[in-house]
This record gives structure tokens, sequence and C-alpha cells, in this order.
């Protein structure tokens, strides 16, 4: 029975979602069941899984970056304009990208943070500069093109390998960045960032440095991007319209993996599950013979139906006691006040409390 319940539950049900789909691309196309053909699919979704890593870590405290797609794109020009053919610029630039990245993260979690503009305001802006800077730059046409050495970052794997034949690189980089991100949501910093976007309030009474705790969120969420468009690289090129409207296919598969809107509750495995269901449907849908065209249609859908349905599963849950409040610990008194901005001392303040040597050790 828990069973059941587990995987009709928002964080179990993308796994399922994604087991049939896999079953239905196989079923209309037997080819998919073979591993090389597995590996390359796992390929095609590293650089979407990979942003939307980066994304779970902003949204998990209850913001939103929409610079993402703006940011991969920048990336991709800056590295087809500056790598030429010239395979010694290779470092270089990869460190150039980095420095860019984590520059245009902390500018959105300064601003969001310490001004407090919303996010989504910040990040818009943000989307709009970078995509105008590239339009000056390139003046909307494809310009650049990097050395083979760079491109077979996101292109190229260890060949000649018995079953698989090829294990490409972007398939080790995505399992790297996600072992990386799961590592640091078991951190205490990430255990801060989960109380920050459930209980902002009661963190910051808890001593928790929320301006800097969420700025490395988006600091994250920017080198997820820029990680995303060295790969992007490889194989789709450099034009001013690799990697648009990422940021949205990020923000699709995080929701999809269950990751609650406004902070404060989601598993990142779930949410690169979510990236896979995504590309799995997409294949799904062109087997099938549905235009392309429709993709933007069918992500909205998928967003509105996924939202639904975890808060409609929040809700039973909550009467059920599944996810019932602490009980107070004075009996005498009555249990703290529930919401984002309510103070609940019972459970977040023990939590913040363990992630707060940390930080103050920053």
């Amino acid at each position: 029975m828990n069973v059941v319940r587990t995987l009709v539950s928002p964080r179990g049900a993308v796994f399922l979602l994604l087991v049939l789909l896999l079953v239905a691309v196989t079923v209309l196309n037997p080819n998919f069941a073979e591993p090389g053909q597995i590996m390359r699919f796992i390929q095609r979704v590293a650089p979407i899984a990979i942003v939307a890593i980066g994304q779970f870590f902003v949204i998990i405290a209850g913001e939103f970056d929409l610079s993402q797609g703006s940011l991969i794109t920048a990336q991709v020009i800056i590295a087809g304009n500056l790598v030429g053919q010239d395979d010694s610029r290779t470092v270089p630039v990869l460190v150039l990208m980095a420095v860019f990245g984590v520059v245009v993260g902390i500018v959105n979690g300064l601003l969001t943070t310490l001004l407090k503009i919303p996010s989504f305001i910040v990040t818009l802006g943000m989307m709009l500069a970078l995509l105008g800077g590239v339009m000056w730059w390139t003046g909307g046409a494809a310009t650049g093109n990097p050395a083979d050495s760079f491109r077979q970052i996101g292109r190229g794997g260890i060949r000649d390998l018995p079953v698989i034949d090829l294990l490409p690189w972007s398939v080790l980089v995505l399992a790297g960045w996600l072992a990386l991100a799961i590592w640091l949501t078991k951190r205490p910093y990430g255990k801060v960032l989960v109380a920050l976007g459930d209980n902002s309030r009661a963190a910051a009474y808890a001593g928790a440095r929320s301006w800097w705790i969420v700025t490395r969120a988006f600091v994250i969420s920017a080198l997820s991007a820029t990680l995303s468009a060295v790969l992007l690289v490889g194989y789709a090129g450099v034009h001013p319209s690799v990697g648009r409207g990422y940021e949205f296919v990020a923000i699709t598969a995080v929701v999809l993996g269950g990751v609650v809107l406004g902070g404060g509750r989601g598993w990142i495995v779930a949410a690169v599950a979510g990236a896979f269901v995504l590309e799995a449907l997409f294949l799904l849908l062109n087997i099938a013979g549905v235009p392309s065209t429709l993709r933007d249609a069918v992500q909205g859908v998928i967003i509105i139906a996924a939202v639904a349905y975890s808060g409609v599963a929040f809700r039973v849950r909550r009467r059920r006691g599944d996810d019932a409040p602490p009980a107070s610990p004075d009996p005498g008194k009555e249990p703290p006040a529930q919401g984002r901005h309510a103070v609940r001392p019972s459970a977040p303040p023990a939590l913040v409390a363990e992630g707060n040597t940390e930080t103050r050790g920053d």
C-alpha cells in the first residue's frame, strides 16, 4: 500500500510516468531498447537535466531563474567566437565562461535578496539584457566555429566499449553534476536552503544568512546553464537560437518532479527525472507524427496539470495527517501558525541551527 501511495504522490509519479513513456516509445520503435540508443537518449537529455538541477536549487528556495536560457545562448556565442580553431584557447575560454556564469548568478542573487526585487523581475531583466547583448554581437545570425577539441566535450565520449559502444562525455558530466547536487542537498547548506523556502522568517530568526544562501543558489543555477552551454556547442552548433526556452523547459521538469513552486519541498532526483519525462514525451510525440509546433502547448498543459496535481495531493496529505505540523512543545499553548511566512519554531529552527554552523563559517 505504501508503494502505491509513493508512486501516485507528486514525487513518485514522475518515475511511473517515465517508465510508461519509455515503454510506449519502445513499442513504437523497438530499436530504442538497444543500449547504444539509450545512451544517445541520455546524451540528448543531459543539457536539459543539468539546467533543471540548477533551477531546482532556485525554486526550492522559493525563487525563479528566467535567465538560464539566455545565459546558455550567451555562453554558446562566447565559446563559438573566442575559441575559434585554436585548441590552446579551450581551457582559458572555459574558465572565462565559468567566471561569467558566476557573475550573472551573483547579480541575480544580490538584486533579489538585498534589494528585495522579485526574482521573476530580476531574472526576466537579465534574460532580456543577455539576449540584447547576443543580438548586438551576432546581428541575429550564426557566428563562430569553435575547434573540434571544444566540440568533443558535448559530442564525443569513450568509444569501443562493450554493449554500449560509446559512453558520451555528456552522460558522465550529468552523472557528476547530479552527484555533486545530491551531496549539496544533504549538506547543511541544502537543509538551510529548504528551510528558507519553507519558512524564511523562522530560518532568519535561527540566524541563517538568507542573502548569501539564496545567492549561492542563483550561482549554482548560472553554472548549470554554463555547463549545459558547453555541451550544446558540441552538437547544436553556434547560433543565437541555441538555449532559448530552456528556462521554461527546466521549470517544467522541476514541477513534473513534484517540486513545490514557492519552495520548501522537493527532491532533486525527481526533478532530473522530470527532464527525462519531457524528452521521452517529445520523442513519443515525434514518433506519433505530432507537429513539433505543439511542444510549447504541451509544455504549458504539463505545468498546469503538474502544479494542480501537486496542490491537490498536498492538501489530501495534510487532511490525512501525513504532512501535519509538529505538535506544540507546550500543551498549554496554541500550535504555531502555518504558512511560508509564519514562524514555526518547532522544526525549521532546529534544521537551520544544524546548518548555521556551516553558513557562518563561509
